[in-house]
């Protein structure tokens, strides 16, 4: 098993959305210590759409975590743009989360009481902002929505409700979304509508996406897969097919 130590990748692009350099993450002390990131430098380019793949406990999450700046490193930087996350402050941070960043889990996070649109649009209000309208008519309708905006969430299937919280992450035109597992409630058919819409966004809209999952379905909507073990990066693929990620994790349990 090669283990990657340099980046960018091979795939990158010119533009990097997302980086770290060195990333570790260290819980615990002495024999409680564990470490989930070792020492993982990584790079995801603007205007792919990138999956994390890995067994349970080898990091996914905590770097997706950590470059969205949910979480921080013990040690190494993660950068959005050339934004040095470690250099902000609390205040700078949540601006940056705010207006830089989109996030999709696997809850939909839906406000029951407010209908699609007016959940759509939410972080824009919170923000204080009224938003490009032609900008999320344009992202309504990429996520097939348009005609489900006064319905609240109680009247959307789940891959409906699942939409509109890909389409409010969208709304504030972030320079990258996060996906942790946001087909992982979801049934296939569900799953595979959601991941159609997410890969429109980036083919029809520009958009950068970086998902963690641990389906070989899921991750074959994406143009590279990063593979994690232990907290290192491992492996990666390109132009991945559901067949060929599934023997690649098998090779895991090697």
């Amino acid at each position: 098993m090669s283990t990657l130590t340099t980046a960018p990748s091979t795939l990158a692009q010119p533009s990097v959305a997302a980086r770290t350099v060195g990333a570790t993450k260290v819980y615990g002390r002495g024999q409680a210590e564990v470490r989930a990131l070792d020492d993982v430098t990584v790079d995801f380019a603007t205007g792919r759409f990138t999956a994390i793949m890995g067994p349970s406990g080898s990091g996914k999450s905590t770097l997706l975590h950590c470059l969205a700046g949910l979480d921080s490193l013990t040690s190494g930087r993660a950068f959005i743009g050339d934004a040095d996350l470690s250099t902000l402050n609390d205040h700078e941070l949540t601006i940056l989360r705010r207006d830089r960043i989109g996030f999709v889990f696997q809850a939909y996070n839906l406000i029951p009481t407010l209908n699609a649109i007016e959940n759509v649009t939410l972080p824009l209000r919170l923000a204080g902002r009224k938003g490009d309208e032609q900008w999320i008519s344009s992202v309504v309708t990429t996520m097939g929505l348009s005609d489900r905006l006064e319905h609240r969430p109680a009247e959307l299937s789940g891959g409906q409700q699942q939409r509109v919280a890909v389409a409010r992450a969208l709304a504030t035109r972030p320079a990258i979304i996060f996906g942790d597992e946001p087909t992982g409630n979801l049934d296939s058919r569900a799953g595979a509508e959601v991941l159609t819409f997410m890969r429109r966004a980036v083919d029809d809209m520009g958009q950068t996406i970086v998902m963690v999952t641990h389906d070989p379905i899921a991750a074959s909507y994406s143009d590279r897969i990063v593979f994690l073990a232990d907290g290192r990066v491992v492996d990666e693929m390109g132009n991945p097919s559901a067949d060929l990620v599934l023997e690649r994790m098998k090779r895991f349990g090697e």
